[in-house]
C-alpha cells in the first residue's frame, strides 16, 4: 500500500478491523459461555440475563492487528504508533485480568499510570506551563479518561458507539495534519467498535468488559494527547476537553451526585446519564442514539475549534454553560430510590 492516499490507508485499516471484530466476537462469546465468564445481573446492573464479557478482546485484537499490519505495509514508520499500540495492549491485558480475577483499584491505577507515562514521554504532550507539571497533567488526563470510558460502559452499545464516533473524528483530524500512523490507529479502533456493535447493540449478546472499555479509553485519550503535543499540530485547549466531553460529563455527574447523597464515589450504581435517561422513559436504543449524537456534535465542534473555524472562547463558555444546565436537570431525576427491603 506504499504510495497510496493516507485516507485510503486509514479506510483499509478501519474496514479490516470491522471485519475482524465482527467475525471474532462470536467465537469469544461462545468461549465465555463455556467457561462461565459472564456478567451476572444484580441490583446495580441493567441487564437481566447472564451475559459474556470477553467482547473487548475482539475489539483489542481487531484494532491492534489491523492498525499494525496496515502501518507496516504502508511503510508508515512512526515509532509513536508502536509505543501507543504496545501500551494499549498492556491495558487490554490488565482489563482482561480484572475481568477474570478482580484486581485492586490501586494496582490498576499504577499500571495505567505507567503506561500513560510512557505514552506522554514518548509521544509528547500539550504545553500548559512549560514545566514538568505538563507531564503530570497529561498522565492524569489519560488516567481519568481511560476510567471514564470504563464507567460509561453501563448500557448496551453506548461505549462502542461513542468510541466509534470519537475515533472517527480523531482519524480525520490526524489525517488533516499529516499524522497518518495515528489516523490509522483511530480508523482501526472506529472500525473495531463498529464491528463489535453487531453483537453489542441492544439487546446485547456480549459486553466489552474491562478489557475493552479500558482499552478504548486509553487509545482515545492517548491519540488526543498526541494530536495536541506541543500545541504545534493542533491548538486550542477547548478541543482537548470537547473530544471526550460525553465521558467527562458522565463521570462528573456521577461524582457530584454521589457526593451529594453521601455515597461511595467508586461504587457502581444506576446513576449515570444513561440510567437517568432511562428513568425519563427513553428506550435503550434511543439512549444509545442520543448519547452517540451528542458525542458526534461535541467531536465536530472540537475539530472546528482545532482548526480555528469557530472562536474558542465562545465555544468554551457555551459548552460549560450547557453542561452545567444539563447536570442540573439530570440531577433532578430520581435514581436513588429505596426498595421495600430497605436497600437503595
Amino acid at each position: 500500500m506504499s504510495g497510496l492516499s493516507p485516507w485510503l490507508v486509514s479506510a483499509v485499516a478501519g474496514l479490516g478491523a470491522l471485519f475482524i471484530a465482527a467475525l471474532l466476537t462470536e467465537p469469544l462469546r461462545r468461549l465465555a459461555l463455556r467457561r462461565g465468564y459472564t456478567d451476572q445481573p444484580n441490583a446495580r446492573r441493567v441487564h437481566v440475563h447472564p451475559t459474556p464479557y470477553l467482547g473487548g478482546i475482539a475489539v483489542a485484537i481487531a484494532t491492534l492487528v489491523s492498525a499494525g499490519v496496515v502501518t507496516l505495509v504502508a511503510k508508515e514508520h512512526d515509532a509513536t504508533v508502536g509505543v501507543v499500540l504496545t501500551c494499549a495492549a498492556l491495558i487490554a491485558v490488565l482489563g482482561l485480568t480484572d475481568d477474570l480475577r478482580q484486581l485492586s483499584i490501586r494496582f490498576r491505577l499504577c499500571v495505567e499510570a505507567a503506561a500513560a507515562l510512557v505514552v506522554v514521554l514518548w509521544c509528547g504532550h500539550p504545553v500548559f506551563f512549560g514545566t514538568w507539571l505538563d507531564v503530570v497533567l497529561a498522565v492524569a488526563w489519560i488516567l481519568f479518561t481511560t476510567n471514564a470510558f470504563n464507567l460509561l460502559d453501563n448500557m448496551d452499545g453506548v461505549v462502542s458507539t461513542v468510541t466509534a464516533i470519537t475515533a472517527g473524528f480523531l482519524c480525520c483530524a490526524a489525517l488533516s495534519v499529516g499524522m497518518v500512523g495515528t489516523a490509522s490507529v483511530m480508523a482501526a479502533l472506529a472500525g473495531a467498535c463498529a464491528g463489535f456493535l453487531f453483537h453489542n447493540w441492544h439487546p446485547a449478546r456480549i459486553f466489552l468488559g474491562d478489557a475493552g472499555s479500558l482499552f478504548v479509553g486509553f487509545l482515545v485519550s492517548s491519540a488526543t494527547v498526541a494530536l495536541h503535543r506541543d500545541n504545534a499540530a493542533l491548538s486550542g485547549y477547548t478541543s482537548f476537553f470537547l473530544i471526550t466531553l460525553v465521558v467527562t460529563a458522565d463521570t462528573g455527574l456521577v461524582m457530584v451526585a454521589r457526593r451529594r447523597e453521601g455515597r461511595p464515589v467508586l461504587q457502581g450504581g444506576r446513576d449515570h446519564i444513561a440510567h437517568r435517561l432511562r428513568r425519563l422513559g427513553l428506550t435503550v436504543r434511543q439512549i444509545t442514539v442520543v448519547i452517540g449524537g451528542f458525542a458526534a456534535m461535541t467531536c465536530l465542534t472540537a475539530v472546528l475549534v482545532m482548526f480555528k473555524a469557530v472562536p474558542e472562547s465562545a465555544v468554551l463558555v457555551t459548552v460549560v454553560t450547557v453542561t452545567v444546565v444539563a447536570w442540573g436537570l439530570l440531577l433532578r431525576v430520581p435514581v436513588y430510590t429505596v426498595r421495600a427491603d430497605g436497600q437503595a
